[in-house]
Parts: structure tokens; C-alpha cells; sequence
């Protein structure tokens, strides 16, 4: 039996990593000589940087930067072989660095991911991958470009604070002395959504509320981001508003697009052509994926739908492992996944659940691999 076992990782209880192993253990069980082609994936957020610092034998910088709220941390990101950085912005603005209390998108800054791509940049780094997801902010990457040099002035000529109700008061944008060397560097932003900055389907209504934001504030941010975007429209020329994927990361995902050479793409396609997916699904007899949850929103950039839609280029069986679904999760379907099966095995605590991933995990492969055999 020749596997590939290529899943994402499983929010709060597996890396990606733990959950390929688990896997592998479950199909060995019944095929103790499978051969398992174990490649962790990610989609642009959570576990990008391991994925790919897996896949080419990379290492890792560990530095001082600053979280959501200004405080001292170490993040770490990842440098590969020929230089390339790679990194991922929940490290330093993620909302897994805040207590349930601090969360307040008002406040929040993307300050701390500038400071690692200057310390990339002074470590001589060409070419930067940036994942944006998991991020506590909304302020449209002004933290960012503050770091990197950019001037965000008020009426009164000093620069606004941080955070996204600081938008409001932003009367001028001056690039002048953003970071020269952005110029000669590619900026790969991995992104896996496609919503705009503002508006329904924008950043802050969308996304807010799990950061902390109360209606009012929705509103009130999403107003900010309007303004933020009108203002640098007016100042630099470029529109950062509408475009698929401006939303993503409180925004950030506009706001990097005023960098010279950044370029939004599909996160989980970066994983796929790092770790060389389809060269080993290639001879597969059949494909393994999964990821924590899965509903309609899979079909949309999602791990489990990349990995197959490779597989079936090669005419590939695809199954996916799932912590839990959703009603609507059978839009997957359409898209090459031809089975899906939750993992667990009995109602429990959901700190109880989270804890038993891997076992869970590796009972579903099990059993997967045993009807394998009794179709044989």
C-alpha cells in the first residue's frame, strides 16, 4: 500500500505533523509494511512556517518583537535553504497571545509582524512568504507599514497610535521612507479567504466579533478601514479596498498590498508547490487529508480541498479524517474528496475530545485501512 498522508493541522489538540504520525500508525496497524509519504500541509495560517521548513529542511530565528498590545515576546518564523523567509503573523498579532479579556480590535496591532519582516530583511532575505490568519487586529496592516517606516499622520502632523480605532484620526499617508529594501524583495502574503476590507462580507464584520468587537465596534471599524483605504487611495494612488482577500487578517491583507512587490496568493497552493505534492501522489494508491473541522467553507482555499484537487489530477481516491463536521460540509464532494469520516469516538468534554486527537485519529485511519483490506 503506497500512502500519501498530507493534513493540516487540527486546531488546539494536533499539529499537523502529530497528525500525519497518528495516521501512519493507524494504517501500519493493519498494513504493517504501508508505505507512508507523510507531508504535513497548511493553508497559510497556522503550521505554514513547520510545512515548509518541514519540507525543505529549513531553520529557525527566534526574536523579540512586539504582540497585539505593544508587550515584549519571542516569535519565531523560519529560513529555508536559499534564503527565503518564511513566517506567520499569528506569531507576533496573533489572537492565541491574548487573554479572553484583552481581546479589543480597537487596540490591536500588526506592529510586531513589521518588526519580523525587518528582521528578515536585515538577514538578507529576497524573498518573503507572510501567512495572514488567526490574527487578533483590524487595523487594515498599519502596524505593519508603521514598522517598515511608513508615516500615519493626524491633522496635526504626528503620527496616529496603534490599533484600529486609531484609523479614524489618519489624515495623511507618506511612504517616503518606508523600507527601501522592500524593493527588491518579493512578498508572498498566503492567504485563504477572499473577503474585501470593508462592508457585509468585510473584515470587521466578519471577523471582528471573534476578536472581541461588540456590534458598535463593528461598525465603527469597519468605518475606519473605509476611511484608512480612502486616504491612502488619495496619497499613494492604489485602491485597497476591493479586491478578493483585502479583508483577510483584520485587513492586513490590503494594507501589505502597498508594499511594492507584495502579491496575495492562495495559501494552501504555496504549501503544495514547497512540499511538491503532486510528485508524491503521483504512484499513490490513495490520498489521506483532513483538518479540524470541516463545513462549506472548505471548498475556499481550505487544506483538505488543495490536496485533493492535486489528487485528482492522478486520478487519486481521496479521504479526509475530521475532528467534526457541519451540515453543509458535503460541498466537498464536489470538489474530489470522495469520503469523509469524524474521528471521535465518544461525547466527552471538549477539552476531553481535544486531548484525544491522536488516539481518535489513528483508531479512524485504522479503520479506514480495514475496509481497504476487506474490499480487496
Amino acid at each position: 500500500m503506497n500512502l500519501v498522508i498530507a493534513l493540516d493541522s487540527y486546531k488546539e489538540s494536533l499539529s499537523a505533523a502529530d497528525a500525519c504520525a497518528a495516521v501512519a500508525r493507524g494504517f501500519r496497524a493493519i498494513y504493517p509494511h504501508a508505505d507512508c509519504r507523510i507531508l504535513p500541509m497548511a493553508d497559510g495560517g497556522e503550521g505554514t512556517t513547520a510545512a515548509l521548513v518541514a519540507a525543505r529542511g529549513g531553520d529557525w530565528q527566534n526574536i523579540t518583537v512586539q504582540d497585539p498590545l505593544g508587550r515584549a515576546i519571542t516569535a519565531c518564523y523560519g529560513r529555508l535553504p536559499d534564503g527565503s523567509a518564511v513566517m506567520e503573523m499569528a506569531e507576533a498579532a496573533g489572537l492565541h497571545r491574548l487573554a479572553p479579556a484583552e481581546r479589543n480590535p480597537r487596540h490591536t496591532s500588526t506592529y510586531g509582524v513589521g518588526e519580523m519582516l525587518c528582521h528578515a530583511l536585515d538577514h538578507g532575505s529576497r524573498h518573503i512568504i507572510l501567512g495572514i490568519g488567526g490574527s487578533a487586529t483590524n487595523d487594515g496592516g498599519a502596524g505593519v507599514l508603521q514598522a517598515l517606516g511608513a508615516d500615519l499622520l493626524d491633522e496635526h502632523g504626528a503620527a496616529i497610535g496603534y490599533g484600529g480605532g486609531s484609523l479614524a484620526q489618519l489624515a495623511r499617508a507618506d511612504f517616503s521612507r518606508l523600507d527601501a529594501r522592500l524593493q527588491h524583495v518579493a512578498l508572498e502574503v498566503a492567504c485563504d479567504v477572499n473577503n474585501p476590507l470593508c462592508g457585509e462580507k468585510g473584515a470587521a464584520a466578519v471577523f471582528a466579533p471573534q476578536k472581541g468587537a461588540t456590534p458598535e465596534m463593528v461598525r465603527t471599524l469597519d468605518a475606519n478601514l473605509a476611511h484608512f483605504a480612502q486616504i491612502v487611495r488619495r496619497d499613494t494612488g492604489k485602491d485597497i479596498a476591493g479586491g478578493a482577500g483585502t479583508g483577510a487578517a483584520g485587513g492586513m491583507g490590503g494594507g501589505v498590498l502597498l508594499l511594492s512587490r507584495a502579491e496575495l496568493k492562495s495559501g494552501v497552493q504555496i504549501v503544495i508547490d514547497y512540499v511538491q505534492l503532486a510528485d508524491k501522489i503521483r504512484d499513490a494508491d490513495w490520498v489521506i487529508t483532513g483538518e479540524g473541522r470541516m463545513d462549506a467553507q472548505s471548498v475556499h482555499g481550505k487544506t483538505p480541498v488543495g490536496v485533493a484537487r492535486v489528487a485528482k489530477q492522478f486520478g487519486k481516491p481521496v479521504i479526509a479524517l475530521v475532528g467534526c463536521l457541519r451540515a453543509d460540509y458535503a460541498a466537498v464532494y464536489d470538489c474530489g474528496i470522495d469520503a469523509v469520516f469524524p474521528i471521535v469516538r465518544q461525547l466527552d468534554s471538549l477539552e476531553a475530545i481535544l486531548q484525544q486527537g491522536g488516539a481518535n485519529l489513528q483508531s479512524a485511519a485504522e479503520n479506514v485501512a480495514r475496509l481497504y483490506l476487506a474490499l480487496k
